[in-house]
């Protein structure tokens, strides 16, 4: 490969494995630091699984997300970019959303970037009418599955000093592995078939929908898990305790406050069930989705049915009818669940807000912390206002991208790769919303005296069943007589009692309706908060295969 005009091709080092042959090499504004290629990382191989030909499958790496955030913790300025960062997911809030950080970084995408490469390239030795590129040795195959597994940090950096050169990221990450690769004999015959027959959007969807799949799986859904969890055991802790309920902000008939916390594992956890239908798409058709330069380069090959293996290799489901891009339908499908979960989570949020209000949750005080400048006296529901806050800008950005991205003039506009570049702002916010919910509810406890307190000045709210019963045996005008009675009325339990006894029906129904009292007026509630277990599925659901 012959440099760039103006760019110098970088020199090669001494590696592990024998030098090779002065071949093609990365264009470099001078020689750019760390680009020796590294020594051979020894590594078990698997069976080789299905395919043309006896290929190695790598062993599972160590966990390269935490390897990645040690090395960004580790940063000597890190306290100083927190200070500086214009996001606040990025500043303020860094130890709550860094999670996130490997798979919706710019280092997370350039490092999915570089596996897509890599595993083009070794799919493409396994495909036997493309003789150009023959099997790779064990050895070959451990050297170029050694560039994705010990990607770090200073490797990413390499990518941005090159594509300061280039102007183009994807082109950067090209120039990056032949640079790298140039040094193995092996891999460097072939360094022209890195991103053979790509567009930019061949690599870049599958980086986008590689980092969706595993960011989701492995930060996003846990957190919602352990909101769904909480909420149950509320449920259940509380699922006895009477409490007035309000529709309009009114009294209405009671409920428990386990009830209406189960009322919200069920909701939650049922669109955790939807999560498993979504299916995270990939392309790999080239520049308009058909296959043009590979077919007059290899008109011999399947090359619908090589892309297709290849998508799922990976993991990821297949879209045969494409334009230039992946239409991005199912990140709009993915990221409506999660606007879904997270208005379900804000209703929550607002109703703790309220039962703390009405004093039927306690907080529990921290040693050292402050509720008001001013008002020594104040512990506030900040937990859960963060998490109404966090919700609503992340709602915002999820709906955007979810209406954006399905929209591309002909066949592709470059719209959605800014848009694409705000997968982690959105999940990001969501987290942090998340967390500060577990936090608040962390920080509760039901006040059972205020409960009764409640219940005991509302006697009004037997008008319900009463009238009810006397429907049943016949009483003409029963609900207008009750209407007559409590609207507007100051009800007491001995006005009440006295409504009763004055009632033409059975001496035992009499006799059951005077024990009633808004404490145990509460239905099936207790039962139906104590049996939320059985509804709230957590298995078959968060996930996605």
């Amino acid at each position: 490969m012959s440099a760039p005009p103006s760019l110098k091709p970088a020199a090669t080092a001494t590696a592990a494995v024998p030098a090779a042959p002065r071949a093609a090499v990365a264009p470099s504004a001078a020689a750019l630091p760390g680009a020796s290629a590294r020594p051979v990382r020894r590594l078990r191989c698997a069976a080789a699984g299905p395919g043309d030909g006896a290929s190695v499958e790598m062993a599972t790496p160590l966990n390269w997300a935490e390897r990645a955030l040690e090395e960004l913790c580790g940063l000597p300025d890190i306290d100083m970019f927190c200070l500086m960062a214009l996001s606040p997911l990025d500043g303020r809030y860094l130890r709550m959303t860094k999670d996130l950080i490997p798979f919706f970084s710019e280092f997370g995408l350039i490092r999915y970037r570089v596996l897509v490469e890599v595993k083009w390239l070794l799919k493409l030795s396994q495909i036997p009418e493309i003789t150009e590129v023959p099997q790779f040795s064990e050895e070959a195959q451990l050297f170029l599955d050694a560039i994705i597994q010990d990607f770090s940090i200073n490797d990413a950096q390499e990518v941005k000093k090159i594509e300061k050169i280039t102007n183009h990221d994807v082109k950067a990450v090209e120039y990056f592995l032949k640079q790298r690769c140039s040094s193995n004999p092996e891999i460097a015959k072939v360094l022209e078939f890195f991103h053979f027959g790509c567009t930019s959007e061949d690599i870049n969807n599958l980086s986008h929908a590689l980092a969706l799949k595993e960011g989701v799986n492995t930060v996003m859904f846990p957190a919602m898990i352990d909101i769904c969890k909480e909420i149950c055991s509320l449920a259940k802790q509380n699922a006895a305790h009477s409490m007035l309920a309000r529709t309009h902000g009114q009294p209405a008939s009671p409920t428990t406050m386990g009830k209406e916390m189960a009322n919200f594992a069920a909701r939650l956890s049922d669109i955790g069930k939807s999560f498993s239908e979504v299916k995270i798409l990939g392309k790999f058709a080239g520049a308009v989705g058909n296959y043009n330069a590979h077919v007059v380069a290899y008109p011999e090959v399947d090359w619908p049915k090589v892309a297709e293996e290849f998508v799922r290799s990976l993991g990821l489901q297949f879209n045969p009818y494409v334009t230039q891009i992946e239409p991005h339908d199912y990140i709009s499908k993915l990221f409506n669940l999660f606007t879904q979960f997270n208005n379900v989570l804000t209703d929550f949020d607002r109703d703790m807000w309220a039962y703390i209000s009405l004093g039927y949750f306690k907080q529990i005080a921290k040693a050292g912390e402050v509720g008001s400048s001013t008002m020594p006296h104040k512990i506030n529901p900040i937990d859960f206002e963060n998490s109404d806050g966090n919700l609503s800008t992340a709602n915002g950005i999820l709906s955007n991208i979810s209406m954006k991205l399905p929209i591309s003039r002909l066949q592709r506009d470059l719209t959605d790769s800014t848009v694409l570049r705000n997968l982690g702002v959105g999940l990001g916010h969501s987290l942090l919303a998340y967390k500060a919910t577990m936090r608040g509810i962390s920080k509760v406890q039901v006040n059972e005296s205020r409960l009764a307190e409640d219940l005991e000045q509302t006697w009004e709210v037997l008008a319900e069943p009463i009238q009810t019963v006397m429907r049943r045996y016949g009483i003409p005008e029963p609900y207008e007589k009750l209407k007559e009675l409590t609207r507007g009325q100051a009800v007491t339990k001995e006005s009440m009692q006295q409504f009763i006894n004055g009632l033409d029906v059975p001496e035992e129904v009499r006799s059951k309706l005077a024990k009633l009292t808004p404490h145990s007026y509460t239905g099936l509630a207790e039962d139906l908060a104590k049996d939320i277990e059985k509804w709230v599925d957590l298995e078959s659901g968060f996930k996605i295969k």
